[in-house]
């Protein structure tokens, strides 16, 4: 995919050097509003599109016929090259503080825009949509915004699952879902931009930036809340480290292979959210202990001890506020695996992996692997034994240090 968009994007800036630029003016505008869209990402934002005005600028561009009432001559060549020179010149003061969009996104960006391009310039400039007038345009850029979402949904989807080798399809499905969100505002501000500037010309791009600017506040509002939440999650599960209860680091280090091992289940984004609190808050019912357990290995325990401390802990977390279903996942780990739901599942495992392996010395991983397995009459889900055995075994997993 990266190959694609470096030899489209070299294609796009050649060509366009050596024809010169149709339409200055307009390619200038837009150009500018890419460039400041790029300029206004949220820097090391997690969210799946951060430069929101840059990306509904330039799917304006993509479909855009006319500039108030008068034919545009520019074709899907200067289409990417002018997106190409405005993404890379935005993105210079963030990649030199170290916050950059990575090369997928870029590579997404370009092929995307190529997509919704070569969709709507042919029809363009065959004179259909003139023959088939205003209604007709605008449903047929609502079905190129659907494909085109549809494309970088596929597209996105592909690059992290070559990245981490998780799931196609959950990941495919998060990526439709993510779409609602901050994608549909996108879409929709890209279709109305093209459809504005052909009536009312180039001075409608500034007058409709504005709301998209304004939804980006609000969702880098919501991100920060959501990054807040995480934290004070984390800083309770940290109460039994600092208790002695549990060794440093153990439950960010469960929760990190929690989070890896739903991957690889295919579980969803809201699902994964929901076991990675769980992993991280999964020991805090030692805290109504008198004597701490030795070096907090609850797996070793006895199964109604075990059941004791799961359900102190799921009333702790369900005092603190935190969602219901992270207290169910907390109280039913003690449970038979067949009783509990798969992220409670998850949670015993990768916990009792992360025990026994501690103890075990150097052959830690392999002689855990060895009693999980032992251990899927009852106590372990097969599946899930399997899909840590295959987490463990990829290289470059990294898990949080001690301490």
């Amino acid at each position: 995919m990266r190959s694609l968009a470096l030899l489209l994007a070299a294609l796009a800036l050649g060509a366009t050097l050596w024809n010169g630029i149709d339409e200055r003016g307009t390619a200038l505008a837009f150009g500018v509003l890419i460039a400041v869209g790029e300029l206004a990402r949220w820097s090391g934002s997690e969210e799946r599109e951060s430069a929101p005005l840059g990306a509904a600028g330039a799917l304006a561009y993509a479909l855009l016929g006319e500039n108030a009432g008068h034919r545009t001559d520019h074709g899907v060549l200067q289409v990417v090259a002018v997106v190409v020179a405005a993404a890379l010149i935005g993105c210079v003061p963030h990649v030199a503080q170290g916050h950059g969009p990575t090369l997928d996104h870029l590579a997404r960006r370009v092929l995307t825009v190529a997509f919704a391009a070569v969709c709507f310039q042919p029809l363009y400039d065959q004179g259909r949509l003139l023959r088939w007038g205003g209604p007709a345009q605008a449903l047929l850029l609502v079905a190129l915004l659907v494909l085109t979402t549809l494309c970088d949904a596929v597209l996105a989807a592909a690059t992290a699952h070559a990245r981490t080798r998780w799931p196609f399809g959950p990941l495919l499905r998060d990526e439709l879902r993510a779409t609602l969100g901050i994608g549909s505002a996108v879409c929709a501000t890209g279709a109305v931009m093209a459809l504005a500037v052909a009536v009312a010309g180039l001075w409608a791009l500034p007058v409709f930036s504005l709301p998209l600017l304004l939804t980006q506040l609000s969702f880098g509002r919501y991100a920060a809340v959501r990054v807040t939440y995480r934290q004070t999650i984390a800083s309770l599960a940290r109460a039994t480290e600092i208790a002695g209860y549990t060794p440093a680091g153990h439950a960010r280090r469960v929760a990190a292979l929690s989070r890896a091992v739903g991957r690889e289940l295919g579980l969803s984004e809201p699902d994964l959210t929901v076991l990675e609190y769980a992993a991280l808050m999964h020991d805090i019912g030692q805290l109504s202990l008198v004597d701490p357990v030795p070096a907090g290995a609850t797996a070793a325990l006895p199964a109604e001890e075990q059941r004791r401390i799961a359900l102190l802990g799921g009333a702790v977390v369900r005092q603190t506020g935190v969602d219901a279903g992270v207290a169910v996942v907390v109280e039913r780990q003690a449970d038979p695996y067949r009783d509990q739901p798969v992220t409670a599942r998850i949670v015993r495992t990768v916990n009792a992996y992360e025990e026994m392996a501690r103890e075990a010395g150097p052959t830690g991983p392999l002689t855990a692997l060895e009693k999980l397995r032992l251990g899927t009459a009852r106590d372990h889900q097969p599946e899930v034994v399997e899909s840590l055995a295959r987490v463990l075994s990829r290289p470059g997993l990294t898990l949080p240090w001690a301490g």
